[in-house]
């Protein structure tokens, strides 16, 4: 079987590298997705609003400032890798805790779907880069 210069057969190397750009692909959509949320919270009432409606209206600078820094790591991340373990484990947790917070609230399901996406996505990434 052919190997690769770091001893791996051409379809272990093949599967590293289709890993690695699913692993960008994910990083790209959720620092984006992240960045505009948090950029929203200054720009866009209804974004203070919701953490008002949250009951966690003191904590709306606090998340959004972990988010920024969260999407921010997230690039950062690909180039120093405990970053991007760090930034990935923080996100998948903040996004748990926004998902109780909905649950708690009786949001929908509907409603309560995007932050289940980017608990399991940042999940993904964590582990990935494990």
């Amino acid at each position: 079987m052919s190997q690769t210069k770091r001893g791996l057969s051409i379809g272990e190397a093949a599967l590293e590298s289709h890993q690695v750009y699913w692993l960008y692909v994910f990083v790209s959509v959720s620092s984006i997705s992240f960045l505009i949320y948090g950029i929203s919270y200054f720009v866009a009432p209804h974004m203070k609003a919701e953490f008002k409606r949250f009951g966690l209206e003191k904590y709306g600078l606090l998340t959004v400032v972990l988010e920024i820094l969260g999407a921010i790591g997230l690039w950062v991340g690909l180039s120093i890798h405990p970053i991007l373990l760090i930034s990935s484990g923080g996100l998948a947790v903040l996004m748990f805790a926004g998902l109780i917070v909905r649950i708690a609230i009786k949001d929908s399901v509907w409603v309560s779907l995007p932050a289940l996406f980017f608990m399991l996505l940042n999940s993904w990434i964590f582990l990935m880069s494990f």
